[in-house]
């Protein structure tokens, strides 16, 4: 059996984003290799409770950095997030832990122990391992890492709600030691989003053989369910939105779309928003100016069972985000046999297909917002572009099992060892 050293800061299955990506992709792995799991002792507890015998190795943090990481998330979270400079001020956090790792492990590592090193979270795709340095005689994947992403032209006044003035604090991280070396001595780098492929490639020169794409999301089997049945001329329509509640995401274009429909059309509307956020005040208040009081529904935050209960019980998934790296819930939609409507800028334009959904192309708020109205018309009254799209959502949805996800992970491990062998 393969033996993997898993370097993974973020790994824990109570929290979101990130740690629970990096915790799906871990247990998804360990079912299928020998693995030695190496992260931040903030994980241990959740990860205490699903050990199940793994070997974990846990990265204390010095009093020092403890002091600093909670000045961080103070400096930075003040309302909405300020995700460039928290980032930013984050390295070195991240810095203790990569180097205590280094301390702890490379040894192993010389000594061959693994077959394979994986460094898995962060995600992001400007911090160094500096594990690769002991990587002479084993294979080193990074990754799936993303973002990059830019708002697109036409967003720049949401960019800046969203602190995008700070992104060229991302130009120091190609300063930091080691940083450079992770992507050209990486034997496999594994890419979340064509965007960040492609500058992940240009930018380090990376041979096509050497990058792959690869979506860092997933959904597990309980979550799918079968094709619907299209509603045209029968019951209430649902939408659904699910997310955050900020600027870039978008629902608000859904409510004014809303209002752009046929008056016989909206009738049969129903509008459901899970998510809270900043602007959920300034969305309900859009709501009631429209006179949409009766369709649209704030549901507040709900946890994941609940969440799931919305898709169940939907018929249309409308996720406008101008700017996602990822988008798990579009994923979670099509599992659910939702048609999505979204903007076709970043991950989500990826996982959406022209035979799951619609894609709008990113060029005004006026004109995703007019598109977003004819676009849920045409679902709405056309049963059969309905259903087709219903059964293909499944369909593609099934691509991103987890348990597929850990089986073609195991293969670029193979890849990985077969190609040094041949060295």
């Amino acid at each position: 059996m393969v033996k993997v050293l898993l370097i993974m800061e973020q790994c824990n299955p109570e929290w979101v984003s990130v740690p629970l990506v990096g915790f799906n992709f871990y247990s998804v792995i360990r079912k299928r290799v020998e693995s030695t799991l190496v992260t931040h002792e903030r994980n241990r507890n959740a990860l205490e409770k699903v050990r199940e015998g793994h070997e974990i190795v846990y990265i204390s943090e010095g009093p020092k950095i403890r002091s600093y990481y909670s000045l961080t998330r103070r400096l930075t979270s003040r309302g909405a997030v300020n995700w460039p400079l928290q980032h930013a001020l984050s390295y070195p956090i991240y810095n203790e832990f990569n180097k205590k790792v280094y301390r702890l492990f490379h040894q192993r590592v010389e000594a061959k122990e693994f077959d394979v090193v994986h460094a898995l979270t962060p995600m992001l795709p400007r911090y160094p391992v500096k594990m690769i340095n002991a990587c002479r005689d084993t294979p080193f994947v990074l990754g799936p890492i993303n973002g990059g992403i830019p708002f697109p032209r036409s967003f720049g006044a949401v960019g800046r709600k969203e602190f995008s003035h700070f992104n060229f604090l991302r130009f120091f991280s190609r300063l930091i030691p080691g940083y450079a070396k992770t992507y050209q001595n990486a034997d496999r780098v594994l890419a979340g989003s064509s965007y960040t492929m492609t500058m992940i490639r240009e930018r380090f020169y990376i041979r096509p053989n050497r990058i792959k794409l690869f979506f860092e999301n997933g959904i597990p089997k309980s979550f799918f369910g079968t094709p619907k049945k299209s509603k045209a001329g029968d019951g209430d329509i649902r939408l659904l939105f699910v997310g955050r509640l900020v600027p870039y995401k978008g629902s608000d274009m859904v409510i004014d779309a809303l209002s752009r429909v046929d008056r016989a059309t909206l009738k049969k509307m129903r509008f459901s928003i899970v998510g809270d956020g900043s602007e959920r005040g300034s969305l309900e208040k859009q709501s009631r100016d429209l006179g949409l009081d009766d369709v649209v529904r704030f549901a507040g935050w709900v946890d994941q069972n609940e969440t799931a209960r919305f898709y169940k019980e939907s018929d249309l998934f409308c996720f406008p985000s101008v700017r996602e790296f990822g988008g798990a819930v579009v994923l979670e939609a099509m599992a659910s046999g939702l048609p999505c409507v979204v903007v076709d800028h970043g991950g989500i334009g990826e996982y959406v297909t022209d035979e799951t959904g619609f894609k709008i192309a990113p060029r005004s708020r006026d004109y995703i917002t007019e598109e977003l109205a004819l676009k849920i018309q045409a679902l709405v009254h056309n049963k059969s572009l309905y259903e087709a799209m219903s059964k293909k959502a499944v369909e593609r949805a099934r691509e991103f099992e987890w348990e597929k996800k850990g089986d073609d992970m195991v293969k670029i491990y193979e890849e990985v060892i077969r190609e040094r062998s041949f060295n």
